[in-house]
C-alpha cells in the first residue's frame, strides 16, 4: 500500500513538471526531488503545491519539490521508473510513409554517414540485453573516473622521469603525493559512483566502500586471518557499494517514515560494512589477485597470440558493447601493478583503423566527400578517437572494417610478442589510445624502450591495416560504385541504392 501512495505521488507530479520529455536530470537530497527542466514554462507551480504530498516547491540550480525526509526517497526511484517507462513506450521518429522503391543517391560521405548511424542505432538496440545494459552501468561508474586517473597517471610518470633522472630531488615527493593520493582511495570513489547509478545514496556506497581502504582493518582478525588495507581494491568496492544499495532499499520498505533518516543509514553501514570485512574482501581480493596474475602468464607464455587475439577482437567488441567489462580489470591492473598490460596492446585496434582509412582514402581518388571526412577525422584517430572514423567511413564499407581488424592483430601481436621477450610496459591510465597514451606509458625496461616498442606496434598496425584495406578492402563493384566524385557524376538506378558493404 505504501509502494502504490508513493507511486500514485510520482505520477501525479510527471504530468506537472511538463512530462518525460521536459525532464533532463532526477535525484533527491534529504527532503527534496530535484529535477532538471528542459522548458521551465511547461511547469505548474500551483497544481503541484496543490498535491497532498507536496510540501512546497523550491527554483534553484534544478527545480525542487519538497516531500519530506522518508517520503523521497520513495517516490524518487518510483519518478524515474515512470520516466523511463513513458520514454520506452514513446515510438522512436522515424520516415514514415517513405515511398517504397529505389531512390537514386549519391554514394558521398553524408551517404556512408547515415548508414554508419544506422548500424550504430541498431547495433544499440541488439546491445540491450540484460548482461550488456549490466556492463554499461558497471562502466558508468568508472567513466567519471578517468580524467582523475589520466591527471594523476601522467604525473606519476613525470614524477618516475624525476626520480630516474635525478632532477629536482625536492619536488619528487610532493609528486608522488599528488599521483598516489586519489589511488590510494579510488575505492571510495567507486563506492559513491556505484551507490549513484544503481539508485541508492551515494554517500552511503562510498562510506562503505572506505572500510576497504581505512588502515585500521589491519587490526582486524577476520577467520584467523588477518586484513590488508585495500584488500580487494576496486572490485571490492564495487560489490560492498552494491550490497549496500539492496540493504538500504530494503530498509525504506519497512522502516517507518519518521525514523528512515536515522535507522535506514546506520542500518546500510552496519550490514554492508560487516559483509565487506568479513566476507567481501577476502573474495574480491582473491578475484584481483587472480586477474593480475592471468594477465601476467597470458603475455609472459603466450605474448604474440594473445596479443593477435586482444588487438584484433577490440573493435568488435566495442560494436557489441562488451568492451565494457574491461573497465574494471584495467582499473584493478592498475591499483595492484601501477600500470595496465592490456590497454597498449588494445590500442593497436586503433592503429588498424587509421591504416584502413588511410587506404581508402588512397583507393577512392575521385571520391572527394568520403576523402573529406577521411582528412577531417584522421587528427582525432591519430589521437585514439576512432569513432568518426568507425561510423563515418569503414564500417559503413564493411570490407575496410574487417581489414581494420587485421592491423590491429598485427600491432598487438608485435608488442605482445616483445611482453613474450620481457620488455612488458603499461598504462598508468585508462582512456587515452593512440598518439595520446605516450605520456602515460610505463615499464620495467626504461622509458626509451617502452616508447620504442608501443611506437612500433603503432607502425605495424598503420601499415598492416592500410596493405590489407588496399589489396583485400574493395571488391570491383565497389569500387565502380565508390570512385567516382558525387558532385558530377549523378548515381541512377537500383545500383546506387544498395549496400556499399555488399
Amino acid at each position: 500500500m505504501s509502494t502504490d501512495k508513493h507511486r500514485a505521488t510520482a505520477a501525479a507530479i510527471l504530468p506537472l513538471v511538463g512530462g518525460p520529455d521536459n525532464i533532463g536530470s532526477i535525484a533527491h537530497c534529504m527532503t527534496r526531488l530535484r529535477i532538471g527542466l528542459h522548458d521551465r514554462s511547461l511547469v505548474d507551480d500551483e497544481a503541484l503545491r496543490a498535491l497532498p504530498a507536496v510540501l512546497g516547491v523550491v527554483e534553484d540550480d534544478t527545480y525542487q519539490i519538497v516531500l519530506g525526509p522518508g517520503a523521497v526517497a520513495r517516490v524518487t526511484p518510483e519518478f524515474k521508473a515512470l520516466v523511463a517507462q513513458a520514454r520506452r513506450s514513446t515510438p522512436p521518429a522515424g520516415r514514415a510513409n517513405t515511398p517504397a522503391g529505389p531512390v537514386a543517391t549519391p554514394v558521398t560521405a553524408e551517404e556512408l554517414a547515415e548508414r554508419g548511424a544506422a548500424l550504430k542505432a541498431a547495433q544499440k538496440v541488439r546491445n540491450a540485453t540484460p548482461v550488456k545494459l549490466a556492463l554499461r552501468r558497471v562502466a558508468d561508474i568508472f567513466v567519471p573516473l578517468i580524467p582523475a586517473l589520466i591527471g594523476c597517471g601522467i604525473i606519476a610518470g613525470l614524477n618516475g622521469l624525476l626520480t630516474n633522472t635525478g632532477w629536482l630531488p625536492a619536488v619528487v615527493p610532493a609528486l608522488a603525493a599528488i599521483a598516489s593520493g586519489f589511488m590510494s582511495l579510488i575505492a571510495v570513489f567507486v563506492g559513491f559512483n556505484t551507490a549513484k547509478e544503481f539508485g541508492g545514496t551515494p554517500v552511503l556506497g562510498g562510506a562503505v566502500a572506505a572500510i576497504i581502504v581505512f588502515p585500521g582493518v589491519a587490526k582486524i582478525d577476520a577467520f584467523g586471518h588477518h586484513l590488508a588495507p585495500g584488500q580487494g581494491g576496486v572490485l571490492g568496492a564495487l560489490a560492498a557499494a552494491l550490497l549496500a544499495v539492496q540493504v538500504e532499499k530494503g530498509c525504506r520498505t519497512w522502516v517507518p517514515e519518521a525514523l528512515d533518516s536515522l535507522v535506514t543509514p546506520t542500518l546500510t553501514v552496519l550490514v554492508a560494512g560487516l559483509a565487506t570485512l568479513f566476507g567481501l574482501m577476502f573474495a574480491a581480493g582473491a578475484v584481483a589477485s587472480a586477474i593480475g596474475a592471468f594477465a601476467t602468464w597470458l603475455l609472459q607464455s603466450g605474448g604474440a597470440l594473445a596479443g593477435l587475439v586482444l588487438g584484433g577482437l577490440f573493435l568488435p567488441l566495442v560494436m557489441l558493447g562488451l568492451h565494457q567489462a574491461l573497465i574494471p580489470i584495467h582499473t584493478t591492473l592498475i591499483e595492484q601493478s601501477g600500470h595496465t598490460v592490456l590497454l597498449p596492446i588494445l590500442a593497436m585496434a586503433g592503429a588498424g583503423q587509421v591504416g584502413a582509412a588511410l587506404a581508402v582514402y588512397c583507393r577512392l581518388p575521385r571520391n572527394r566527400s568520403i576523402r573529406t571526412t577521411i582528412k577531417s577525422a584522421l587528427p582525432a584517430a591519430l589521437l585514439g578517437v576512432g569513432e568518426p572514423l568507425i561510423y563515418g567511413v569503414s564500417l559503413p564499407l564493411g570490407r575496410p572494417f574487417v581489414t581494420a581488424c587485421v592491423g590491429g592483430a598485427a600491432g598487438g601481436a608485435f608488442v605482445g610478442l616483445c611482453h613474450q621477450l620481457g620488455i612488458a610496459f603499461g598504462s598508468t591510465a585508462i582512456g587515452p589510445s593512440g598518439w595520446a597514451l605516450f605520456p602515460l606509458l610505463d615499464g620495467s625496461s626504461g622509458m626509451g624502450l617502452t616508447v620504442a616498442v608501443y611506437g612500433g606496434g603503432l607502425a605495424v598496425g598503420y601499415l598492416v591495416g592500410f596493405a590489407a584495406t588496399y589489396f583485400f578492402g574493395f571488391t570491383r563493384r565497389m569500387l565502380t560504385e565508390l570512385n567516382s566524385d558525387p558532385g558530377s557524376i549523378p548515381a541512377t538506378g537500383q545500383q546506387a541504392n544498395e549496400p556499399a558493404m555488399a
